[in-house]
């Protein structure tokens, strides 16, 4: 192997995580239909998707372990106000990482996000 070129979230409810990522976050979608929603991130640099359960959720916790990290070119400090003010909580203060300045957020199902503002 020499890269991870994708990944896909399995989310409770396709269309409030659709409006989440797309109303809080600022999001493009990509790519959609009734089973997933493809989002690209920073004019297309990155790419992930959130879907339908490929399993039965009922009593399982999501997002438990699981982060993806996106690189920004905007300040985090910024970045974080902005978000905040479309009503994300994020999930802690800003961190110094051995990556660069970095924040978090969860999404509805759990699932951490966390911006850097790569070195």
């Amino acid at each position: 192997m020499i890269q991870l070129t994708f990944a896909s979230l399995q989310v409770r409810d396709l269309e409030a995580s659709k409006a989440f990522y797309t109303n809080k976050l600022e999001f493009e979608i990509d790519n959609s239909n009734p089973q997933a929603c493809i989002f690209k991130y920073n004019q297309g640099q990155a790419s992930f998707a959130i879907r339908t359960p490929l399993e039965p959720l009922e009593g399982k916790e999501l997002g438990i372990g699981v982060a993806l990290w996106f690189a920004v070119n905007e300040n985090v400090d910024e970045l974080k106000e902005k978000l905040i003010a479309n009503g994300i909580t994020t999930a802690g203060p800003i961190i110094e990482t051995p990556f660069g300045r970095a924040f978090h957020v969860k999404d509805l199902d759990g699932y951490k996000l966390t911006f850097l503002n790569a070195k």
